[in-house]
């Protein structure tokens, strides 16, 4: 593997993909167990999202270039244009051809969804979609990117929870029921504190480089209480679906995904140093996506 083309794969930051791929798992699997369950909607839902989650990494990687966050002091693996390997253009380029994919990934999944209702059903999904992609793009890019100003939570539990969950669920069924919501949110708070953990991470060089991320903007102290929050009510609320469709006590599976969280909360609580929390991103992102494969296996077996 040449350096150029390591470059491009460390660029797509494989590691935060799975967790991209919760919510899609999650809705698909509860669709199961509603008799309403689509190969087509599930693999294309899947295939956007990870489309998705490589253009808002790659457009990460040229915003925060571009606007001097990326320097000597930066904690975590060295970016691709940081690195010098690959350049701003070239970068520039790759965030096109992603953005590219990304929408026309999304079309054929809206149609596979709603090629058989009324055609506001897919303008609706379609402006949905062009949503998804500006804000993957703006959220570091351009001259005010609002992840540098505090609503990078907020977008993480809108795309990567609500729009992700409700979203798949509802092209795979055609419904779209309220107890749907709870564990969308479950996993939209999940995603939520993994951009917590990074924020808490790099809180030091987020504040010297002018980012005003949530983190930056409340103090590690209340980040810490802010992080607790988001686990412990997640899981209160995939126990509130639970119980409103409670079946067999196989639909607890998904606690097993919280046991580990319970170690991490405390080391996270306990840390010091921001820099050692990088392995906590891996902890809380495997646990995520455990957690959805779990949430929808208990009702399906």
């Amino acid at each position: 593997m040449t350096n150029k083309t390591h470059a491009w794969v460390h660029a797509f930051r494989l590691r935060t993909l799975p967790l991209a791929l919760s919510s899609i798992i999650l809705a698909s699997m509860l669709a199961v167990t509603h008799q309403s369950f689509s190969w087509a909607v599930a693999i294309l839902a899947a295939v956007t999202t990870l489309f998705l989650q490589i253009l808002s990494n790659l457009s990460n990687d040229y915003g925060d270039s571009a606007n001097g966050i990326d320097n000597d002091e930066r904690v975590g693996p060295v970016r691709a244009i940081q690195s010098g390997v690959i350049s701003p253009q070239e970068m520039k380029r790759m965030v096109l051809i992603f953005a590219g994919l990304a929408f026309i990934s999304g079309v054929f999944l809206i149609y596979a969804g709603t090629h058989h209702l009324e055609m506001s059903y897919g303008l609706l999904f379609l402006l949905l979609g062009i949503a998804a992609i500006v804000a993957a793009i703006k959220y570091t890019v351009g001259k005010n990117p609002f992840g540098y100003r505090g609503l990078g939570d907020l977008y993480v539990f809108i795309f990567f929870g609500l729009a992700g969950t409700v979203g798949t669920y509802f092209l795979q069924t055609n419904t779209l029921p309220f107890s749907i919501f709870l564990p969308a949110i479950s996993v939209g708070f999940l995603s939520v504190g993994v951009l917590n953990i990074n924020n808490m991470r790099d809180i030091i060089n987020d504040e010297r480089s002018g980012k005003r991320t949530i983190v930056v903007m409340i103090g590690s102290k209340v980040a810490k209480i802010y992080h607790i929050l988001l686990i412990v009510i997640a899981f209160v609320l995939a126990s509130v679906y639970v119980l409103i469709n409670f079946g067999s006590w196989h639909n607890f599976l998904y606690v097993l995904a919280f046991i580990p969280l319970v170690l991490h909360l405390k080391r996270v609580w306990e840390n010091k140093e921001p820099s050692l929390l990088d392995p906590e991103l891996k902890v809380l992102a495997l646990c995520t996506l455990l957690f959805s494969v779990l949430f929808g296996l208990g009702f399906i077996i």
